[in-house]
């Protein structure tokens, strides 16, 4: 299908159950590796150019969505990766797998429950071991949201929740790993779009993603002097299984962008390549907006 980067594509409204499946997903398939065209619709492949040649990488949430898609991406890049997620994810994790090994990297897969501190630590742990004591960029992607209209409804055990996973583990990674990182390494962290408009019916998640922000900024100015960057990504729509399994009929009929359509995961792993490499090298403590076009300060 070539329609995923056409104005006015819409997704199919379906229904999964958290943290979603990529392999469950209909068609349209998530765009991983293709990217638009120079025709409106048209999709062209990624065309890389060993910007990450040799580098060792740490992905939260790489079995699918932006994470599998990034994983990808960075092994066509050159880098070899070591992906987190959860148990029931393994069918998924598995696909990555294979798939970066045939680009001719290595995969490795570890499963564990990032919400958990002691979680956190046996990753950092095992990437510390495959990689041997060196780690060249961590992406912080792993991400729980669920839609709660009024704070009156919100369970604060899903407050709770929601912030073990999307902050509480990116200090512990970043706390564990950064050790083992030196002058060049960088870090990648995955705010939202919801940062910067407060979405209503993702509080807690729009919370954690605005403490995503200021981690990133308060992190890059300890770090920065070291040569060790320290960036995010704000992400717009994506057509992730996050978006079947945890937003309702209504959410996902609008679930566009000012581009007249969701991005793919493709289009935000490319953000995350560049902020990964050499590239970007001047950048440090700073948000891509990559959005679809929804203008925001910050």
């Amino acid at each position: 299908m070539t329609d995923q980067f056409k104005s006015g594509h819409t997704i199919p409204v379906t229904d999964q159950k958290f943290p979603g499946k990529e392999h469950d997903m209909p068609d349209p398939d998530p765009q991983r590796t293709f990217l638009p065209g120079n025709k409106e619709g048209e999709k062209v492949p990624y065309l890389a150019a060993g910007k990450l040649k040799g580098k060792k990488a740490v992905i939260t949430g790489g079995d699918s969505g932006i994470g599998r898609a990034s994983a990808l991406l960075f092994a066509e890049e050159g880098a070899d990766v070591l992906i987190a997620y959860l148990p029931d994810e393994e069918k998924d994790a598995q696909q990555t797998k294979k798939s970066v090994e045939s680009r001719g990297r290595k995969c490795h897969l570890f499963s564990t429950d990032l919400a958990k501190q002691e979680g956190c630590k046996n990753l950092a742990d095992e990437a510390i071991k495959v990689f041997d004591g060196h780690i060249d960029i961590l992406f912080n992607n792993a991400a729980f949201q669920m839609m709660v209209e009024n704070i009156k409804d919100l369970p604060e055990d899903q407050w709770v929740h929601t912030f073990n996973t999307n902050i509480h583990s990116m200090f512990y990674l970043s706390k564990y790993l950064l050790p083992h990182m030196s002058y060049g390494s960088t870090i990648i962290n995955n705010a939202s779009i919801n940062a910067y408009i407060g979405r209503p019916d993702l509080l807690d998640y729009t919370s954690t993603k605005g403490a995503i922000i200021s981690f990133t900024r308060g992190l890059s100015n300890q770090f920065v002097s070291k040569g060790i960057r320290v960036n995010a990504v704000a992400p717009g729509p994506v057509w992730t299984p996050l978006i079947p399994a945890t937003m309702n009929e209504q959410a996902q009929k609008e679930f566009t962008s000012p581009m007249g359509r969701p991005a793919q995961p493709s289009e935000i792993a490319t953000c995350v390549v560049f902020l990964a490499s050499a590239d970007s090298s001047c950048i440090s403590g700073q948000t891509i907006h990559c959005n679809g076009g929804v203008v925001v300060n910050g």
